[in-house]
């Protein structure tokens, strides 16, 4: 039994010891002078490295990509990208060699063997630049001139540069740079393209209709992301105005990150959109565990320095004197939004209880 404050706070020090995962996949921001001649210069950059950040920290391919970053004066966010047509045999072997997680296994378990892709019949696939170099075929395609996978512009314009303070009038620069990465690395959809080719992209092998068949339309409002075509993860867009490879977001939704239509004062971070990166090639891993390196006392309140911050992870400190109940019992005393991987500090006021026997703490993850 625990009978004093100093030794429950050094069980909770053991406790929460936890060693980061390797991290694999690295990228390569390229500034144009449109960003580094801006005066906000400095936050940009540091939000944009905030998203690829994650992105390293989430994902375990073991690849380089380069991708420009640049400002534009209209719309929201674009992304530019080279990609190959190429055998969808070949896609689906070099799917099979990489498949290292429950989701791209699951996902393949429901996708056919054979020569033809099961989208429209063809035999070919389009594939981003960066896709093929996760999934090791490289001989296609170098990416677009001076070797950047892709282009991202964003309109920092009308955008909140950080999330310190959020104006509720203006767009979040930190999830748009995210999903226009994101369709840098993979994600687009053929349905945007039809008149240059018919042949879809990966992430339409795994759009169905809530009936659980297959879908390539831009007819109805009926398509959904589906690793099986049973659970269905987000509705995809079906609108002209949008892209028909983001996900639907007209009338009350929960905001994300790839949705086509951004919702203003929203900071949505990842989550299904690691998914479908994931099973096409880029070997989702688990996020870094937290773990509490050293613990000041101060009076009443409680400063806690960790290791293993995930940059935009929102942090939250729990404290309960009952190390038995359930942690959506215990108290939020202290939140910490991260900025950056790493280390981290929280420094939680009037959070220790002089009256209380013994007290725990832990960290949760959002």
């Amino acid at each position: 039994m625990i009978d004093n404050l100093d030794s429950a706070l050094w069980l909770v020090l053991i406790f929460l010891a936890f060693t980061a995962p390797a991290r694999a996949l690295v990228i390569i921001p390229v500034w144009d002078a449109t960003i580094t001649d801006d005066p906000n210069a400095a936050t940009i950059e540091r939000t944009i490295n905030m998203a690829i950040q994650f992105y390293e920290a989430r994902f375990a391919v073991p690849i380089t990509v380069s991708i420009q970053y640049q400002e534009m004066s209209s719309g929201l966010g674009e992304s530019q990208y080279e990609y190959v047509n190429i055998p969808y045999s070949q896609f689906l072997a070099a799917l099979q060699n990489n498949a290292t997680t429950s989701n791209a296994s699951y996902a393949l378990s429901h996708l056919p063997g054979g020569q033809n892709n099961p989208v429209n019949g063809d035999a070919f696939i389009n594939v981003h630049a960066a896709n093929l170099q996760a999934l090791g075929l490289t001989q296609y395609s170098s990416g677009l001139p001076g070797g950047i996978a892709g282009r991202v512009l964003l309109n920092t314009s009308i955008m909140n540069l950080s999330r310190t303070n959020i104006d509720p009038a203006k767009y979040d620069l930190l999830s748009v740079a995210e999903h226009e990465t994101d369709e840098v690395l993979a994600l687009e959809s053929a349905l945007n393209n039809l008149a240059n080719s018919d042949d879809p992209f990966p992430q339409d092998l795994f759009r169905y209709a809530s009936d659980g068949s297959r879908t390539f339309t831009a007819s109805g409002d009926d398509a959904y992301f589906s690793l099986d075509g049973t659970n269905l993860l987000v509705q995809f867009n079906q609108r002209a105005n949008g892209d028909y490879g983001d996900w639907w977001s007209v009338g009350p939704h929960i905001p994300r990150v790839q949705d086509a239509f951004a919702t203003l004062g929203a900071t949505p971070n990842p989550n299904i959109e690691l998914i479908a990166l994931d099973v096409v090639g880029y070997q989702l891993i688990p996020p870094p565990r937290p773990g509490i390196v050293q613990i000041a006392l101060s009076g009443s309140n409680l400063t806690l320095s960790a290791t293993n911050g995930l940059s935009t992870g929102v942090y939250y400190l729990l404290a309960s004197t009952n190390l038995a109940l359930p942690l959506n019992q215990w108290s939020s005393v202290a939140t910490n939004a991260l900025s950056a991987n790493g280390d981290f500090t929280f420094t939680a006021t009037n959070a220790v209880k002089s009256q209380a026997a013994c007290q725990f703490y832990v960290l949760q993850l959002q």
